[in-house]
């Protein structure tokens, strides 16, 4: 009763921001993603009489407070399971958590995967999604390859939403998105807190929710056409209608700092120069560069000459959620 399992981080080109069910993470819009290569979690679970309880321990740190409700998740797969065993969990990241880098999805992927196998479970990819989006609704994306699409759905059982791989890895290999990073710590507002927040008490989040259908199908057939304006400038706009509904909230949520900013400026200017890139950002300060493999190296080179830059991740389209025989434990 034993599994360890891998899974990329994940960057929405089309984010998720808003849940019409927060106990099933049903959200209120669908979204489109990039599953990254350079960005992964590995995670070892094991099920045994021999613990008394669940215990967490993340980048060699054990869990004490559950804010991402772990143990919910561990209980929602011994219940599918049928089995009463408590759990170890050991977890490892290769790049800084809670800072808007998508940890959440990988993290949960992998730990989806992991319990499921050492449960002895058996579950095809639609339905290892819809179980991971419990634990994290942008985890489901994780579980896939390449390019995703998490589908709203419509039913109230959340059985209709589900992620999938709209295009698998191989498909846009000169697709680059370049994780700059500005800020390693914790973010103070969780995105499930900020999501809240913000559907809640902003004016303008039905204006958001208005125009993502047009932004989903945009970057949908911008991927399958390998048009990488139309991606660019669609996912750039998302994430700044995104942004606009978190600073419009009571009280406001602001995750840029002076280097964010920085950053969007100089991919702006850079644009218009005639370098084709575009930039992105999740809830965090942390901004993602989308460019083409011919222009990886000069904005890599750009990006990290700028003040605040901490150090620059290329990642490309990558594999989905996957086993491994090698444990953490």
């Amino acid at each position: 009763m034993k599994a360890t399992a891998e899974a990329n981080a994940n960057i929405a080109l089309i984010k998720y921001w808003g849940k019409r069910n927060s106990s099933l993470i049903l959200p209120c819009n669908g979204s489109i993603s990039m599953t990254c290569d350079g960005m992964h979690t590995k995670t070892t679970v094991e099920f045994s009489e021999k613990y008394a309880h669940d215990t967490i321990i993340i980048n060699d740190e054990e869990l004490k407070k559950d804010e991402k409700d772990i143990l919910g998740h561990m209980e929602r797969v011994r219940k599918l399971a049928g089995i009463k065993e408590h759990a170890r969990i050991v977890s490892e990241s290769n790049f800084p958590v809670a800072a808007g880098l998508a940890s959440s999805a990988s993290g949960f992927a992998a730990l989806t995967l992991a319990a499921v196998k050492a449960a002895g479970l058996s579950l095809d990819e639609r339905e290892l999604t819809i179980l991971t989006r419990q634990g994290s609704g942008s985890a489901s994306r994780s579980i896939c390859e390449g390019f995703a699409e998490w589908h709203r759905g419509q039913k109230v059982d959340g059985t209709d939403s589900f992620a999938e791989s709209i295009a698998r890895k191989g498909h846009w290999p000169e697709f680059r998105m370049l994780a700059t990073i500005v800020q390693e710590s914790k973010k103070k507002v969780s995105s499930r807190a900020g999501m809240k927040q913000t559907v809640d008490t902003c004016p303008f989040y039905k204006g958001w929710l208005d125009s993502v259908d047009a932004d989903l199908q945009a970057v949908r057939e911008g991927i399958l056409e390998k048009d990488f304006s139309k991606v660019g400038s669609t996912a750039e706009q998302n994430a700044l209608k995104m942004h606009a509904t978190m600073m419009t909230t009571k009280p406001a949520i602001i995750y840029w700092i002076p280097a964010t900013l920085e950053i969007m400026h100089s991919v702006m200017q850079w644009r218009e120069e005639g370098l084709e890139a575009y930039f992105t950002m999740d809830a965090g300060p942390n901004v993602k560069v989308l460019c083409l493999e011919r222009d990886e190296k000069e904005l890599t080179k750009r990006l990290s000459s700028l003040d605040g830059v901490i150090k620059t991740i290329s990642c490309r389209p990558g594999d989905g959620a996957s086993l491994s025989d090698k444990h953490l434990f």
